[in-house]
């Protein structure tokens, strides 16, 4: 019951990203737009990881090398990142198509990572724990490396096009990104370590 919950409140955070307010906010500042990415990657992938291991819909069930989270982390790196140069930037804000092809690349590479952390039955084990704070950490690093970026730049980036940002824009959406991964990658970091200190003490009192 408490996974269906989760799987549920992940499509409906996907709803919020994709339509209403939240939309129109996305097609008109820069900040909007990294706050729905935001919400798939942060939000939304974790959610629908939680919920969907293990079941119909989960790809790990018939392809476990998807249960590989450095290399998750990595893909994740380059999607972010390809996304956030200027260029495709601007496709995706002026092309409709290529605005589908960066949302779903988006959540994507965050349900692989957030996926990988997990075994059959959506719990963090063991055996996924030290690779997942590794993946973790390394997508706390770019992602906040990135934030960094936008919010501290002397110049706006986009700058151009029929959806240009503003200098303050920018910065904003860059701090509301140094904020989000903050506080969502390292709290999983530290779940995962928690679940590696208990290990040790587990294999203890069995034997």
């Amino acid at each position: 019951m408490t996974r269906h919950l989760l799987a549920s409140a992940g499509i409906a955070v996907l709803a919020a990203a994709w339509w209403g307010p939240l939309a129109t906010m996305a097609a008109a500042s820069f900040t909007g737009h990294m706050a729905r990415h935001l919400l798939l990657v942060a939000v939304a992938a974790p959610l629908l990881a939680w919920g969907l291991a293990g079941r119909r819909f989960d790809p790990a069930t018939h392809q476990p090398w998807l249960l590989a989270a450095i290399p998750a982390s990595m893909a994740e790196f380059v999607v972010v990142w390809a996304w956030h140069a200027p260029a495709l930037h601007a496709a995706a804000r002026e092309q409709s198509w290529v605005l589908a092809l960066e949302q779903w690349s988006f959540l994507a590479s965050g349900l692989w990572l957030w996926r990988s952390l997990l075994d059959a039955r959506g719990r963090l084990h063991p055996a996924h724990a030290a690779p997942g704070v590794v993946a973790l950490l390394l997508t706390f690093a770019h992602m906040t490396l990135l934030g960094a970026a936008l919010a501290l730049g002397p110049r706006p980036l986009y700058a151009h096009g029929a959806h240009a940002a503003s200098l303050a824009d920018q910065q904003a959406g860059g701090a509301l990104m140094l904020v989000v991964s903050a506080a969502v990658y390292v709290a999983g970091a530290l779940g995962l370590t928690q679940v590696l200190l208990r290990e040790p003490a587990a294999t203890g009192a069995r034997s």
